[in-house]
């Protein structure tokens, strides 16, 4: 098939990767406009921009995909399919009409569980032990089209959002090439998703990732896997911002929520229940190190308090 790639971020690239060695022909790629970014914010091309770049692909990059420019390039190109991964912006039934096969989205979640934003964080947050990738029709709802095929993925205890992402976007490449080759053989039908079991997720915010010392330690930690690498965890000492690795929940006794203790095998902050040991800590405008490092540039004697 002749097939037209929509995908932004590094997490898209795989899918890219995979289409570019199967059977079918990509012949562009749909990503979102080159954004600033870094420290100095110097404008960049997407991930996938690049990636298409080097594969010699016509790359289309229009601010939003209702433009008529861009609706009149995707007909011009008259794509069979056009496979979609993390491209990023909502599609309009103008461009959903174009191609003959529509527009099939691979999505990280077991839909109908965890539609929209930000599923890999939620099923990290919310303490699931499987998670998985679909690929569906895109239709007008939120991630609500009918399922070509499913995969499944265990979460393991020390996963953060980043770490199960790149397992998915990779497992997920596979599937969405296997659903390419089912659509043209004629051997796949889209099922419609159940109406039970539908949860729905918002991207989490920089508020969402400060920690309350106060909740149980098995609430944080999941919360600061959830939120690693993106928006990052972070939490107050006095009035700086102190950015915090994932912790490991301890078994000696108890502290008070918020109180930090510094030992020569590791650093420990009280919570809600057991306190946590904390793994990597980066002060503001230093690098990220070892906690037992962080904790010897404290003052000796002085009574250390997150929150």
């Amino acid at each position: 098939m002749r097939l037209v790639f929509a995908g932004t971020p590094q997490t898209a690239v795989p899918s890219l990767e995979a289409l570019l060695a199967s059977r079918h022909e990509v012949v562009a790629v749909v990503t979102r406009p080159d954004a600033p970014a870094g420290r100095g914010r110097h404008t960049e091309r997407s991930p996938v921009a690049l990636r298409a770049a080097e594969a010699g692909l016509e790359i289309l990059t229009p601010g939003r995909p209702r433009e008529p420019e861009f609706l009149d390039r995707l007909r011009e190109i008259a794509p069979d399919c056009c496979p979609v991964t993390a491209y990023g912006a909502l599609l309009p039934q103008s461009a959903l009409d174009i191609p003959r096969h529509g527009w099939v989205n691979l999505h990280f979640s077991l839909l109908p569980a965890w539609r929209g934003a930000a599923p890999v964080q939620y099923a990290v947050l919310h303490g699931d032990d499987i998670t998985g990738a679909t690929t569906f029709e895109i239709v007008a709802a939120l991630d609500a089209g009918p399922v070509y095929g499913v995969l499944t993925e265990p979460i393991r205890p020390d996963d953060t959002s980043g770490t199960l992402l790149d397992r998915l976007a990779i497992a997920g490449a596979s599937l969405l090439v296997a659903t390419m080759d089912g659509i043209e053989d004629g051997t796949l039908k889209a099922i419609a998703q159940p109406d039970e079991g539908i949860s729905v997720t918002q991207k989490l915010t920089v508020a969402d990732a400060q920690v309350d010392w106060s909740r149980p330690a098995h609430v944080i930690d999941r919360q600061i896997r959830a939120c690693t690498p993106d928006p990052g965890p972070w939490t107050l000492l006095g009035d700086a911002r102190v950015k915090l690795g994932p912790v490991t929940i301890d078994d000696r006794d108890p502290l008070p929520p918020g109180e930090v203790r510094a030992e020569k095998k590791g650093v420990y902050v009280g919570t809600g229940t057991k306190p946590v040991r904390l793994g990597e800590v980066q002060a503001p405008g230093k690098r990220s190190m070892q906690a037992t490092d962080w904790a010897r540039g404290l003052r000796a004697g002085d009574d250390i308090r997150f929150g």
